[in-house]
Parts: structure tokens; C-alpha cells; sequence
């Protein structure tokens, strides 16, 4: 097999929403890709659509993010390729609107394992050859809410992307002056099948529409401002208002509207 002169993106969850158009973006920037998420028809359709637009190699790895370990038949798969990860998305997730003990402890640990323990698996696994070629870049998809207090349903959601934040700071820390980019993104609401994948679509369908992004505005913010060099990037001038309240408004008057404004999204049992 010849190596291909194009550096490879490996974008998970890459499907649909950010995850798909992650993987147009970078196709259209020249990388060739490594998809993966559970459902390999979808993922099998976008790579063929974006291999013939662009001309760049795409492949796919079917797997499920919150299985133990999942990070290692990606990673196989890759190098069984002969191929190294230049750049990674970290964009796999999904959330659980009940109450935490209204879920079976199977379904919350495998938010945990998808959300936190595979974006770090991956990370530890490239971060060394990004070392060694002297460049890399990491995109971890955090979210608005990760600035944001616990509240009812959702439970483990802003923790986990909070964690996102701060592992982004710390790799940036850690290994900025080697060459490798780190961004976390903190979109707000975005059109996406992520409210339709946990039943609150119907909700979301409620809200203001001037407080919505397209998932192709969330990737380009998150690109240029990893191409910058900026660690955390807050897409939309409204969300970056929010998180400015967020986090220097008095804590106690920030849990109760964020306790009274997700109160709707908090679906029991």
C-alpha cells in the first residue's frame, strides 16, 4: 500500500451532527479520515461522499465508544493502515435527561466511559508520535455546559464536559511547546440529532431560534480558532455571553437559573 502524502484527521461519533461535518471540513482542508462511530452505514456513505469530493482517503471503524477499551481496535485499525494520527476530534457523546438512579448504572457508565475515559484513551495514545513528528492537534468537543453548576437529569453531563475544559488546558500546558494544538470547543445549542437521540427534541424544538448555531458554524469557529492557537473557544457571541455569567455572576444565583431554566429538559423515569 502506498502511504499517502495527506496527514489523517480520526473524527469519532462522526455520523452526524459536529462529528459529520468535522469530517467535511477537514476532507475539504485536504486530510484524509478515519471515521468511526456504532452506526457504519451512515459512516460508510459519508466517506464514500467525501473520498469522491475531495479526492482524499476516508475509512471507516465501527465502534462503540463506551465498550472497555474501545480506543484499541480504533487504533489497530489505523495503524493496520499504516497510517498515524496528525489530528484528533474527540466529538462521541450523548446525554441522559433522567434523574441519575432513574438509569441503570450500565447506561451512565457507558456515558462516562464515551464522554471522558475514551476522548483521554485516545489522547494518550497519539500524543506521543505528535511528539515525536513535532505537531499535532487535538479538537476536544466540550460545551457550553461544562461552565455551568450541576442541576436535575443530565446528571454526569456538565462534570464530564467541565473535565473536557480542563484536560484541554492541561495537554496545551503540557505539550504546546512541542508542537501540538489543543482545543476545547463549548458550543451552546446547535442543530444537531443530539436532543433527538435522548427525547428532548420536542423541547428543544420550543426554544428561541436566535439562540441556535448550525453545526458547520460550530467547526469553523473551532478550526480557526485551533489554527490560532486558542485552548477553549466559545462559538457564538450570545454563548460566550452566557459563560461570561457563567462563571463571574455570584455561584448561588447562577445554580438557581440554571436549576429553573433546565428544569424542562429534566425527563423522569
Amino acid at each position: 500500500m502506498t502511504a499517502s502524502p495527506r496527514p489523517l484527521a480520526l473524527v469519532t461519533g462522526a455520523s452526524s451532527g459536529l462529528g459529520a461535518a468535522f469530517a467535511r471540513a477537514y476532507a475539504a482542508r485536504g486530510y484524509d479520515l478515519a471515521l468511526t462511530a456504532r452506526r457504519l452505514d451512515r459512516l460508510e456513505a459519508l466517506a464514500a461522499e467525501l473520498s469522491t469530493a475531495h479526492e482524499i482517503e476516508a475509512f471507516c471503524v465501527s465502534a462503540d465508544l463506551g465498550a472497555w477499551e474501545a480506543e484499541k481496535a480504533i487504533l489497530a485499525a489505523i495503524e493496520a493502515r499504516g497510517r498515524q494520527v496528525e489530528l484528533l476530534v474527540n466529538n462521541a457523546g450523548f446525554s441522559i435527561p433522567q434523574s441519575f438512579a432513574a438509569v441503570p448504572w450500565a447506561r451512565q457508565r457507558d456515558f462516562l466511559m464515551t464522554l471522558a475515559v475514551a476522548p483521554c484513551a485516545l489522547a494518550h495514545a497519539v500524543i506521543p508520535g505528535m511528539v515525536e513528528r513535532g505537531a499535532g492537534r487535538i479538537v476536544n468537543v466540550a460545551s457550553l455546559a461544562g461552565f455551568a453548576p450541576g442541576a436535575a437529569g443530565h446528571s454526569l453531563y456538565p462534570g464530564a464536559k467541565s473535565l473536557m475544559i480542563k484536560f484541554s488546558q492541561a495537554l496545551d500546558a503540557e505539550y504546546r511547546a512541542a508542537g501540538i494544538k489543543v482545543t476545547a470547543v463549548c458550543p451552546g445549542f446547535t442543530k444537531t440529532e443530539f436532543a433527538a437521540a435522548n427525547d428532548t427534541q420536542h423541547l428543544m424544538d420550543e426554544a428561541p431560534r436566535l439562540f441556535f448555531q448550525t453545526a458547520e458554524q460550530v467547526v469553523e469557529a473551532t478550526i480557526r480558532a485551533n489554527a490560532r492557537g486558542r485552548v477553549v473557544v466559545i462559538p457564538g457571541w450570545h454563548n460566550q455571553f452566557a459563560a461570561t455569567l457563567l462563571q463571574y455572576m455570584p455561584q448561588r444565583l447562577v445554580a438557581f437559573a440554571v436549576r429553573r431554566g433546565s428544569a424542562r429538559y429534566h425527563l423522569e423515569g
